[in-house]
């Protein structure tokens, strides 16, 4: 199958790479001229160190013409400028996929949705899951779910991507993926600053469960199936983000904890972690929700009001008792 992967990051190169293993005509788009060119190569020793990528692959820095005759684009665009490239999109008529995990900070809605809104006529489908591009790249067993409204559309993204080493699973619930994996990157930022601060295994379990509830509770104000949260795009990707020492999130909130200020991480890092601009869209829905999100707010306030990581943890624990939910 003719296929384009639009952003030549890590997961999308990863990506693109299963893709052409499974023998489909792959083109690969991006706007960083260097990262095409490491990509022509056969390597990206920056973002996938010690993986051998395809050389026979198409590798395109002109949209329109990476785009000519795809019948499968997969849409591997940051969040903040998902909009911008899926605009350019209107009209064509491949069935669409995306593997970003993001909520739009204006509209509160989720990166398929902004396909479906700027493309109202295509198939579209997400992708999701516990999933470190370099071990999909590297064939390590990796497992992830797909989500459309279309069982037909959703199977034939699942054969698209399915290899022994990357299982693939479906799911009818759009939302409940994506906004599993988009909120469990404000909770990562969560469980680094824990690990900052020098807490134990006794903080981030009990963290990671609290936020399980809590990303439920916003996941099915929005329109969610509660159950998709404690499937692979929820509670899976919920304990590799937290976990992981891999985990860019987590390793935010990590330097952090340990003293750190976002004026000095964002100096030293050009692109932040995800879960950066999560925690403000999050922090916004649940107000417009009006759903309570006590960890995503504290998120919020150590990284855009200044507030000192052990003031927010300290805030957390000290609230009023409660049953359990």
């Amino acid at each position: 199958m003719r296929t384009t992967v639009l952003g030549a990051g890590a997961w999308g190169s990863a990506l693109a790479k299963v893709l052409h293993e499974n023998g489909n005509a792959v083109t690969v788009w991006d706007i960083n001229a260097a990262l095409l060119d490491e990509l022509r190569q056969g390597r990206s020793e920056r973002l996938l160190p010690g993986v051998k990528l395809p050389t026979d692959w198409k590798v395109e820095a002109t949209f329109d013409r990476a785009i000519a005759g795809s019948e499968v684009i997969v849409m591997a665009i940051p969040s903040q400028a998902f909009r911008q490239v899926a605009t350019k999109l209107k009209g064509h008529p491949a069935t669409l996929v995306s593997v970003t995990k993001g909520i739009e900070f204006e509209t509160g809605i989720t990166m398929s949705s902004i396909l479906r809104d700027v493309a109202p006529a295509n198939r579209v489908a997400a992708l999701s899951g516990p999933s470190f591009a370099r071990e999909v790249a590297l064939g390590i067993p990796t497992t992830v779910v797909c989500a459309s409204e279309s069982d037909g559309t959703a199977k034939t993204i699942q054969g698209l991507f399915h290899r022994p080493e990357f299982r693939i699973y479906r799911s009818n619930d759009v939302l409940g993926v994506e906004y599993g994996g988009a909120l469990k990157n404000v909770i990562a930022i969560a469980a680094g600053i824990g690990d900052g601060l020098g807490y134990g295994d006794n903080t981030k379990a009990g963290l990671v469960s609290r936020a399980l509830s809590e990303m439920r509770r916003l996941g099915v104000a929005c329109g969610a199936q509660p159950e998709t949260f404690s499937g692979l795009s929820g509670l899976g990707d919920l304990m590799l983000t937290c976990f992981s020492s891999q985990s860019r999130n987590r390793d935010l909130g990590e330097r952090l904890g340990r003293g750190e200020t976002m004026e000095a991480i964002q100096a030293s890092a050009p692109k932040l972690a995800e879960g950066y601009p999560t925690a403000r869209s999050a922090h916004r829905l649940a107000q417009q929700k009006q759903v309570p999100t006590p960890i995503t707010n504290e998120v919020y306030a150590v990284l855009y009001e200044g507030k000192s990581p052990k003031e927010a943890v300290r805030e957390l624990i000290s609230r009023a008792f409660k049953a359990e939910d």
